[in-house]
């Protein structure tokens, strides 16, 4: 148990450059996802409710009537089911600029992990990388306050919902909660490139 202990004890730095590695899969991972459809069309509640996102869309904010005569948001009737595409729900999200901003989005995301992968040789870099990450995980983790999708809504049944609304998290919201991980991993990289630019300032 002991050797166990010094291993992990004198891996640290090696586990630091893993957590580099993972942030760069995940963001390259779903920042390149963000040029497909339908990741463009399953951020649309997130960023539609975004106090600092929303503005990059057309139809934030529209309010529609559903076939009960209901009025809801205007995206919650052009939502494409994942594996699913309907020609007016593209319409409408090409209007609205669904598409347009997603790859811009995952453009930035991916960018961010190339940051904080670069990190591994270039702590400057690296640094910035971590802040980023950090900030970037903030934004997703505000959707848990703005957005109602990310808690399990009350749509009845046979009898009364039991579990819905907070802390109840849907799916979407248990892949956002996640991200409280991802704010960790950017600090502690960030953390690790502020220590090696010391060590270099101090050489100097």
């Amino acid at each position: 148990m002991k050797r166990v202990i010094e291993c992990l004890a004198s891996s640290q730095e090696y586990f630091i450059h893993f957590m580099r590695i993972s942030i760069f899969i995940v963001m390259a991972w779903i920042g390149g996802l963000k040029a497909y459809q339908y990741e463009a069309d399953g951020i649309v509640p997130f960023v539609a409710n975004s106090p600092f996102m929303s503005f990059f869309y057309t139809h934030s904010g529209e309010k529609v009537s559903n076939d009960n005569g209901d009025e809801v948001d205007a995206y919650t009737l052009y939502k494409n089911p994942e594996g699913k595409t309907v020609q007016k729900n593209i319409e409408w999200h090409e209007s609205n600029g669904t598409y347009l901003f997603s790859y811009g989005l995952g453009t930035v995301i991916v960018l961010i992990g190339f940051t904080v992968l670069l990190g591994i040789w270039y702590p400057n870099i690296g640094l910035w990388g971590g802040i980023l990450t950090f900030g970037m995980s903030l934004v997703t983790l505000s959707f848990l306050i703005t957005t109602p999708e990310v808690y399990v809504p009350n749509l009845g049944g046979d009898f009364p919902t039991p579990q819905y609304g907070f802390p109840y998290l849907s799916g979407a919201g248990r892949l956002v909660i996640k991200d409280i991980i991802m704010m960790a991993g950017g600090l502690i990289v960030a953390s690790n490139c502020a220590q090696r630019l010391i060590k270099e300032f101090r050489k100097k």
